[in-house]
Formats: structure tokens, sequence, C-alpha cells
């Protein structure tokens, strides 16, 4: 049977779900996000969800409470990432539950969000660079809101953007830089990383290169 508008909502939901409870990484949510909007059957919907507990048929999405995901409580202790005259850097499987400070004077600080278990509706990022390099990897297809205040510096992002109307993963990064650089790219500017491949894969990528989805489309 045809999957409606809502289903495929409805999907994007459980999905948004699962990674709150720690049970997809970034690049897992964002690549299923968009092969449910991709999705143009039932049981293409029911593949994106089939190894996540309480799996069933699709069914219209339910009024939900604003409150259904967990939210940042003002604050909260963020999670500093701090290089002085030095590297630092976070990779692979690691967990956000909280927002992200990342300091870097006359360093580089590196920040791969691909793999990471993101316990929170959003990302936030607060960059503060002087004479120092920050770079934030980010899957490809996710929202990126990249704000702040450069002297004598750049900010810039290089991430292929979810088509307009879909409910992609965000990403927000605040951005303050004195004589210093603030990147955020994506996974085609970026060296690849090992992924499980479902049973979905196939037809998503498929697919994705037959709308074109695989095109070079940055933001801005």
């Amino acid at each position: 049977m045809r999957a409606s508008d809502a289903e495929r909502e409805t999907v994007v939901e459980r999905l948004r779900e699962a990674s709150v409870e720690g049970r997809l990484t970034l690049a897992e949510l964002t690549e299923r996000t968009e092969a449910a909007y991709l999705a143009q059957t039932h049981a293409e919907l029911a593949q994106l969800t089939s190894d996540l507990p309480g799996a069933a048929p699709v069914a219209p999405p339910a009024p939900q409470p604003s409150s259904a995901l967990p939210q940042r409580q003002p604050g909260k202790v963020r999670t500093w990432i701090v290089a002085v005259m030095g590297d630092a850097k976070r990779h692979g499987k690691w967990r956000i539950d909280q927002e992200i400070a990342a300091v870097s004077v006359m360093g580089d600080v590196t920040l791969d969000l691909r793999q990471a278990e993101v316990r929170t509706p959003e990302v936030d990022i607060l960059a503060t660079c002087v004479m120092g390099d920050i770079k934030v990897i980010v899957p490809d297809g996710v929202d990126v809101e990249l704000s702040g205040v450069t002297i004598m510096g750049d900010k810039k992002v290089r991430v292929v953007e979810a088509p307009p109307g879909h409910n992609a993963p965000v990403v927000r990064v605040k951005a303050f830089v004195l004589m210093g650089d603030v990147k955020i790219i994506g996974d085609s500017q970026a060296g690849p990383i090992k992924r499980d491949w479902f049973a979905w894969s196939e037809w998503w990528r498929e697919r994705r290169h037959g709308l074109g989805h695989e095109r070079g489309r940055y933001l801005p």
C-alpha cells in the first residue's frame, strides 16, 4: 500500500524518539529520516523501524505534547571541550546529552558528531575560537544553523542541506571568532566512516541518486 505524508511523519517522529533514547547515532537518524521521506510504500517505511522496540504497522500520528521529548533545562552544565596551544578531538561513539562548549585558543578542536548518540532534541554548540580552529563534522542532510560574531576570522558551513519541508535533525552553532576559523562540514567534505547497512539501504541509495539527492548543494 502507498504511504501518506502523515505516515512518513509518524516514522520520522519515532526515529527522533529512538535517537533521544540512545538507539540511533546522528548519522543513522539523518539517513533514516531522509529514507522515510523517500519511501513510497508501507513496507519501505516499516523497514526503517524494524530493528527498534515497538515496531508496528504504520499509523497516522497522534498529537504529541510539547514535553514528549526531553528538553535542555536552563542553567544545565555544559560539556566543555578545550584546546589551548594543542588539539582536542571527539569522534567515534560518544554521548551528547547537553549543550557543548568548544574553546580553542591557539589550538584545534574537532567534533565529529556522525557517530554520536544525541540524547537531546537538537545539538547546541557554543564555539569560542581565538587564533585557532574549530571544526564540526556532521552527516550531510542535517539542518545547520550558524550564528555569532567574527573578527578577523572566518566561519563557514559546507554541508549538503536537507530538502525543504523535511523534519531533519538540527545542529545549532553559535560562534565567537577572533583571528580564527569555525567550520561545519558534511560527509562529502570529510573522511568516510564505517556504517552498518540494512535492508533498506540499497533502495534508499538508488532512489536518492535517482532524485538528485547526491548533488553538491551547500548551505550558504
